[in-house]
């Protein structure tokens, strides 16, 4: 989050966004993508969300996926909840707010005025999280790609040809970048990411070993490459994920990658399935671990157009 005066002299608190379908993140923290709702005060409180007066638990559990993510109100309590989050970290319960976010490359054109609207949807916010009040006057919101933000700081980086692909949740995003500018008509947007993996995953389990298996130990997996269980069960599950990162490969060739001919960069949570089941030439591919790349990306672009339009870092 950086503070800023906007040009009408305000204090303003630019805080970036990533609803991801698996996790959101805001520039320093991250949690699960689950909103589960309740009439009366559950039992168990430590996400606990209180919102004109009904009850949501936040992070129980990945967030399912939408195409659109304003056909129900999940996104907005998170978004509220990533708000306080970040407010919560510099000690802060109350403050002027403009949201920069992001949508998957191919979606944005369509998508951002209806999702800029849907943040925006209340222009004062009361509220509590985890205990603490808040009170939030939602000024403004920037809707980026979400790929292109995760690298937007150092572009300067990508000379040749370059594909980015950025592999989250729900979604893989695809896009060229060339001696450092991305090139819009090759865009692409795959409903290829870890969640699929996951499924995969779990399929195979219950056909080869008839079990059913928490998706916790999956993720774990996924993500470390190994967990603390059975070596036949953890053999089926780093096989089936394997194959499934090879069809990640066989997707980006389909969309002209070729591995001689330009470097490849990955960026969102499927970086460690790439890192950890992929093969792939270590030389070629950079994959960038910092799951809050996009929002501190976002933060930055929305931070540079306010700039532009007479605001000033404070």
């Amino acid at each position: 989050m950086r503070m800023m005066k906007n040009k009408e002299n305000q204090i303003i608190t630019v805080i970036g966004v990533d609803h991801g379908y698996g996790n959101m993140k805001t520039a320093c923290r991250c949690f699960q993508a689950g909103v589960t709702r309740y009439e009366k005060e559950p039992t168990f409180q430590n996400n606990l969300l209180v919102y004109q007066g009904v009850y949501y638990q936040i992070g129980e559990e990945h967030k399912e996926f939408r195409a659109e993510k304003t056909e129900d109100e999940d996104y907005y309590i998170l978004t509220l909840a990533a708000v306080a989050s970040e407010l919560e970290s510099k000690g802060v319960d109350q403050a002027k707010v403009h949201l920069a976010a992001g949508l998957p490359l191919t979606w944005v054109s369509s998508q951002k005025e209806t999702f800029r609207d849907y943040l925006l949807q209340n222009a004062v916010v009361d509220f509590v999280f985890r205990g603490k009040a808040y009170h939030v006057e939602f000024i403004g919101a920037d809707i980026f790609p979400q790929g292109f933000a995760a690298v937007a700081y150092h572009l300067q980086e990508f000379k040749g040809i370059n594909m980015l692909a950025d592999i989250g949740n729900g979604t893989m995003n695809i896009m060229y970048i060339n001696n450092s500018r991305p090139v819009e008509k090759k865009c692409f947007t795959e409903k290829y990411g870890t969640h699929q993996c996951v499924l995969a995953v779990r399929e195979q389990l219950l056909r080869r070993m008839g079990a059913v298996v928490d998706d916790l130990v999956i993720e774990q997996v996924i993500r470390k490459g190994t967990a603390d269980i059975g070596e036949k069960y953890l053999d089926v599950m780093k096989a089936a994920a394997k194959d499934y990162t090879a069809e990640i490969f066989r997707k980006l060739r389909e969309h002209e990658y070729n591995p001689e001919l330009m470097r490849l960069y990955v960026v969102g949570g499927g970086g460690c399935m790439i890192e950890n089941f992929g093969d792939y030439v270590r030389n070629r591919v950079t994959i960038i671990h910092d799951i809050c790349a996009a929002t501190k990306g976002y933060e930055m672009l929305a931070v540079r157009k306010i700039q532009k339009n007479g605001g000033r870092l404070i």
